[in-house]
């Protein structure tokens, strides 16, 4: 069993129209595209052409739109756009355009429907947004892994002025999602608002490219042609080879705590986990003036540190939660089942790198269930399921296939 990984290699910068190119580039027909658009019922068309930079063959996406008459538009006007669209790709657009207002209003000190969206507000920017989306949704990842984003340097003009680059909203998008980026190699703007929220949002983790069979690679050209270097975005699709682990960044959200009533933890667990954290956890400890405490953590994807965060200040009384970013290795896990006299139990099982089974665990809720239905004691029931997974475990092929 193998999984489907996209890597973008940003290390030229991200645009919105670069990544457009990248999608078609690695095999989603630009008609695909377009049907993606055609819900909001926008002046707005796709041309796709063959252009060379630096000397990499690239497609170039350009979206066709009115010149003049473009309105100025809220994230309040965005979303009712998007509302068009069939979910899940409404979802989607709405999520990257969302992290757009969060970090736009916190550059301006505004509320989020009241952010106004100039450039990225504009027929282009939503076709990128959505076009971007609704392609990455055809290729079937089941993971998107983005390198460290090349931001650029110097001045760009905005319709606010002139801002220094990296822009406050690209610093903003960078740290809510938890993900690297670097300044230069040029001293122009690479890396724009929309191309960051799109690769931040959607990313599931951020680093080099992991270990994959490439099966497909899209390469996508950005409107300038800087002599010696590409101005691309390179997106490369391919197969994760059965039982590798899964090397992926993450970010470790924790809080000391020591004035909340211990029986609220268990809830704040379970809301930290709703929220998307792949972990969460409570460790006892000592505190300044000998206070007894907790520390609170969780582990969650770059692209959901911002609710795991939401959810430490709301739930528990912190007033601050200190983030680290970590490398988290992951071995491939499969499901079984195992009958115990009966009773169905659920077994998570681990693979190695050769493809053989390291683990395999009863599910704990499984077992209970099965106690509480045998009216036997727990711990009977578990050794029981115990012995019959490792049976299981003996006899799965290499591979799980």
């Amino acid at each position: 069993m193998t999984g489907r990984v996209g890597w973008l290699d940003c290390g030229n910068g991200v645009a919105g129209d670069m990544l457009l190119g990248a999608v078609v580039g690695a095999g989603v027909p630009l008609a695909h595209l377009a049907a993606a658009l055609e819900p909001l019922q926008l002046p707005v068309a796709l041309r796709a052409e063959d252009v060379s930079r630096a000397g990499l063959r690239a497609v170039r996406v350009v979206v066709e739109a009115p010149e003049a008459g473009q309105p100025t538009r809220t994230w309040a006007d965005v979303r009712g756009l998007l509302g068009r669209l069939p979910d899940p790709l409404r979802a989607t657009a709405t999520g990257v355009f969302g992290a757009l207002a969060v970090a736009e209003a916190a550059v301006h000190g505004v509320p989020e429907d009241d952010v106004h969206f100039h450039e990225v507000g504009a027929l282009d920017a939503i076709a990128d947004v959505v076009g971007v989306c609704a392609g990455l949704a055809a290729l079937g990842l089941d993971r998107l892994v983005v390198s460290p984003i090349a931001l650029g340097g110097g001045h760009a003009r905005t319709a606010h002025g002139t801002i220094p680059v990296p822009g406050p909203a690209v610093l903003a998008l960078l740290a809510a999602a938890g993900a690297p980026g670097r300044g230069g190699p040029d001293e122009v703007e690479l890396a724009t608002p929309t191309g960051v929220a799109l690769a931040t949002t959607l990313a599931d983790g951020f680093g080099p490219m992991p270990l994959l069979r490439p099966t497909a690679t899209g390469t996508g050209a950005g409107t300038r042609d800087p002599a010696g270097r590409p101005n691309v975005v390179r997106l490369v699709v391919g197969e994760v080879p059965a039982g590798d682990p899964g090397t992926t960044t993450a970010v470790v959200l924790e809080a000391n705590v020591d004035d909340l009533d211990p029986r609220a933890w268990p809830l704040v667990l379970t809301a930290l986990l709703d929220a998307g954290a792949l972990d969460a956890w409570l460790t006892p400890t000592l505190m300044k003036k000998g206070r007894p405490a907790h520390v609170v953590a969780a582990l969650a994807p770059p692209s959901g540190a911002a609710r795991v965060r939401e959810v430490l200040l709301r739930e528990t009384t912190t007033l601050g939660v200190r983030e680290t970013s970590v490398v988290r290795h992951a071995v491939r896990r499969t499901f079984g089942t195992v009958d115990v006299d009966g009773q169905p139990v659920a077994v998570k099982l681990g693979w190695g790198p050769d493809g053989a089974v390291l683990n395999a665990m009863p599910e704990w809720e499984d077992v209970a269930r099965a106690a509480a239905a045998l009216d036997r004691p727990v711990t009977r029931v578990l050794a029981h399921a115990l012995g019959l997974a490792e049976a299981l475990a003996a006899r799965t092929p290499p591979g799980g296939e």
